[in-house]
């Protein structure tokens, strides 16, 4: 039997948006900021020769430039200001959390609660700016090589790196602002922004194939529902839950007794949500950045990666479908379903799995379902993101219809939803309340009339 919250978060009317008035102001301001976001993508980088940007860009947009076009929402098409993105930020905070886990100091910051967490937040951004500058530089001087700049020299790569890097912090506030302020998550929101705003163009891109028969009918429509049902899939994964049974004792409060009460623990199929394919993808981006601006004249190295790490390659497949696998446990086990935090909860709670003793066998054993979950949950991610992935570099059609894209989006797209609702909970509880309590101050009101007669 569904419990009060669960009806009347069923019961629950899009119309009373409207009356919550703090969500309404909230909605607006990360609107705003994303509005913010997509104006900061169309302005360029000083220096760069917007022409031979364009027919570069038109050679690359297939390949690893495709990629990268699509996680920076098209400023690195157009060399905006904003063209490194938020990823410098997500490696910063994929290589705090790592070390946080392998470090003694560090870890006792993560037992500090809301102190140590700023530490460590403070740590992120010093990382940030590091790595910003760091690829800044390695996109500064393969643009200066590729001949893509008006005035080569060290002022160019000087006002190239200082606009990259101050693009990628502003971002990064940005971010935090609409976390704290806005509604959903601010990281998150931006990379979904970037995505389906390139869609149009990308579907006009995508018929425009077929209208000049480089596409055939079947493929397009095969294609359109391969994307249906990716959606239909990850909506219903996204979803799907392991819930374990937990017991609470019999309580004795004064001279009664009350029976002990049962819940559910839920524990998601993919608990990591969509982090691992952005954590995996922002890793492989920084080659692809530096490489695909190079070009395959300057460097070997570079010449191999751009050879050997390109969409639908072997490699980049089986490099993708490892650190997929590898950040969806670690993510799981250090953030978004800490088992020892879990366990030691039901314990101070008096709850209990029956015939799991609490404690340390309680541990042991959600230990176990975890792990059992997440090779599930983690094929599931590596399905998702790479299948799509295959058939787009065979095909040639725009990787907006890949798998890491459409999981971002619907995944994005269902914590927002998800968030609003919560929110407009909170707002008919308290209008719940404030009915109740003024429903008291008219019942004592009526009382005490006869007494002032």
């Amino acid at each position: 039997m569904a419990s009060a919250a669960e009806q009347m978060a069923a019961n629950l009317s899009w119309g009373a948006l409207g009356k919550a008035t703090d969500l309404r102001q909230r909605i607006f301001f990360t609107i705003g900021l994303l509005i913010v976001y997509r104006l900061g993508t169309y302005i360029p980088v000083p220096g760069i020769d917007g022409t031979a940007l364009r027919e570069f860009m038109q050679s690359a947009g297939q390949g690893l430039g495709g990629m990268l076009n699509m996680f920076t929402g098209g400023a690195i098409s157009r060399m905006g200001i904003f063209a490194l993105g938020i990823m410098p930020y997500i490696s910063a905070s994929i290589i705090v959390q790592l070390v946080a886990t392998m470090y003694g100091p560090w870890q006792n910051l993560r037992k500090e609660g809301e102190q140590g967490r700023k530490k460590l937040s403070q740590y992120t951004r010093y990382g940030t700016v590091a790595l910003a500058i760091f690829q800044a530089y390695g996109i500064a001087v393969s643009i200066q090589a590729g001949d893509l700049a008006h005035d080569p020299g060290f002022f160019f790569i000087a006002s190239c790196v200082i606009t990259l890097v101050g693009g990628t912090m502003f971002l990064m506030w940005l971010g935090e602002q609409i976390t704290a302020r806005g509604i959903g998550n601010g990281i998150s929101l931006i990379i979904f922004v970037g995505i389906v705003a390139e869609i149009p163009a990308a579907l006009a891109q995508f018929f425009a194939q077929g209208r000049s028969g480089v596409l055939s009918a079947p493929v397009i429509i095969g294609i359109l529902v391969m994307v249906i049902a990716v959606i239909t899939f990850v909506v219903f994964m996204e979803r799907a839950l392991r819930k374990i049974h937990i017991q609470y004792p019999r309580r004795q409060v004064g001279m009664k007794v009350y029976d002990g009460g049962s819940s559910h623990l839920p524990i998601k199929v993919n608990p990591a949500g969509v982090i691992p394919a952005i954590f995996a993808s922002s890793i492989l981006l920084l080659p692809a950045t530096i490489g695909t601006f190079s070009g395959n004249n300057t460097n070997p190295v570079l010449s191999w990666i751009s050879a050997y790490l390109g969409n639908g390659q072997p490699l980049h497949m089986l490099v993708l479908a490892i650190l997929i696998a590898f950040f969806s446990y670690f993510y799981t086990s250090n953030v978004s379903f800490k088992v020892d935090e879990v366990a030691e909860n039901l314990k101070n709670q008096n709850g209990f799995i029956p015939g799991i003793r609490p404690g340390k066998k309680t541990e042991d054993y959600l230990n176990y379902v975890v792990d059992r979950i997440l090779v599930l949950g983690s094929a599931y991610l590596v399905a998702v993101c790479l299948l799509p992935e295959v058939l787009i570099a065979n095909v040639g059609v725009p990787f907006y219809f890949g798998g890491t894209s459409v999981l971002i989006v619907v995944s994005v797209t269902m914590d927002t939803i998800n968030q609003v609702q919560s929110h407009m909970l909170a707002h008919q509880y308290e209008g719940l309340i404030e009915k109740s309590q003024l429903r008291g101050k008219r019942r004592s009101g009526a009382a005490k009339a006869p007494a002032r007669r």
